[in-house]
């Protein structure tokens, strides 16, 4: 099964992920994160299946983020209501989000995404 690639078109490092993946001549199922949202069950998935806190995949630097003061309400919030919220929009989620076999890793980060590909 191809690993998939949660990423904003737009964004830099997401831009790198993906170039990074084409010169290793890694296949993989690209998915963009603002049309094609991760719903709550999806997220909670990968959110177990990545061993990270919940928290990681965030996108603390993105601007509904910080409109939203999610820094000062996340720590009041269960985790389902975080899912919950996650799913609402995708500019929320960190990204590239790495979804393969051998686990999750939202962002990018060679050695992470080596040992998961």
């Amino acid at each position: 099964m191809k690993p998939t690639v949660l990423y904003y078109a737009k964004c830099t490092t997401c831009q790198k992920a993906l170039k990074w993946l084409e010169e290793r001549g890694i296949a993989y199922e690209g998915r963009p994160i603002k049309e094609e949202n991760p719903t709550a069950d999806e997220l909670r998935d990968w959110y177990e299946k990545s061993g990270l806190p919940l928290k990681r995949f965030f996108n603390t630097s993105g601007l509904l983020y910080k409109e939203m003061s999610l820094k000062d309400k996340l720590p009041g919030m269960s985790e389902e209501e975080q899912l919950a919220l996650l799913a609402t929009d995708g500019m929320l989620v960190k990204r590239p989000l790495l979804v393969s076999e051998k686990g999750v890793h939202p962002g990018f980060k060679e050695s992470a995404w080596e040992s998961l590909l």
